[in-house]
């Protein structure tokens, strides 16, 4: 088929390399600009422009689908279909009407759970038990269109949103070609009213860690935001992100400090530190951490 590509982040692009690999022509790949990044700020590509143009691709990034200039431009690729995964930008419905055979998304959740920006963050800060891959026909709403295809994964016990992320991202690649492969086989299923939640954008307010709450749900902040933009605390005035972690049996006051291999207490249970990371440093596991940091037993984060 011709495809128009349209996303940015490192999650798209084993998508975009697996349309190559089936053999699709790529009409053009949309991406968001390139922008400040790093110590000297000068403007990176996405993930997605940067393969893309190693890949020989035409790249494309304009900041706005709404002018008519930006849909004319995008209607005269003359594609068969769009394949939409984390591009950022709303698609007007000029834009979702150009393609002979609509525009599809992959999105990281089992729809109607989970629509929204941040659907795997979410879904192990609740502490689901499973989530998964859906091939979505798209429309105006907020990922509310028909499903094409969907597959579930099991969430792992002590499962990054990182992990979780790299599963996902291959599922969808691998998705999104049986479908593109079976489209007229296909029948679109709409979603059902029941069981609609949203995906909120994470907050960087949420990620300080709030150790007055129980351990079980300290663990699933921690692993759910790592490693962006990592759950963390602060200790002597510097702020330390946690990224990995696991469920421990002690107990205390909330945020003691109960051993020396960094088991804290919560509001119930504990929780032991396994990754951390201080300002401007890389992350270390909490053996390696301790040796320099020495925090010790007693210790209260607030």
């Amino acid at each position: 088929m011709r495809v128009i590509f349209m996303g940015t982040p490192e999650f798209s692009v084993p998508v975009l390399e697996a349309l190559v690999d089936a053999g699709h022509e790529i009409a053009a790949v949309y991406s968001q600009p390139p922008r400040p990044a790093g110590r000297g700020k000068k403007d990176k590509p996405s993930p997605v422009q940067a393969r893309a143009e190693a890949l020989g691709l035409e790249v494309r990034h304009p900041v706005s689908l709404k002018t008519d200039e930006a849909q004319k431009d995008f209607a005269a690729l003359q594609a068969d279909v769009a394949v939409v995964v984390a591009y950022g930008l709303i698609l007007p419905q000029a834009i979702l009407d150009a393609p002979a055979r609509g525009c599809l998304n992959i999105h990281a959740s089992l729809l109607p759970r989970w629509r929204g920006a941040a659907p795997i963050h979410r879904a192990i800060m609740a502490g689901d038990a499973r989530t998964g891959v859906c091939i979505m026909q798209m429309e105006a709403g907020l990922d509310t269109g028909p499903v094409l295809l969907r597959e579930a994964v099991d969430i792992g016990a002590q499962e990054t949103t990182a992990q979780l992320h790299d599963r996902l991202s291959a599922l969808g690649a691998r998705l999104i070609t049986q479908a593109l492969d079976t489209l007229d086989d296909l029948t679109p299923q709409p979603q059902p009213d029941a069981g609609v939640t949203y995906a909120a954008k994470i907050d960087k307010a949420e990620a300080r860690i709030d150790w007055t709450r129980p351990a079980a749900e300290v663990d699933r902040s921690i692993r759910g935001l790592s490693p962006v933009p990592g759950a963390w605390f602060e200790h002597e005035g510097q702020r330390i992100k946690v990224l990995g972690c696991t469920l421990a049996s002690g107990s205390g006051a909330p945020g003691a400090v109960l051993s020396a291999d960094l088991e804290i207490a919560c509001g119930e249970g504990a929780v032991r530190l396994t990754r951390l990371q201080r300002a401007g440093k890389g992350a270390q596991d909490a053996q390696a951490f301790q040796r320099g940091a020495q925090i010790a037993t007693g210790t209260v984060f607030i």
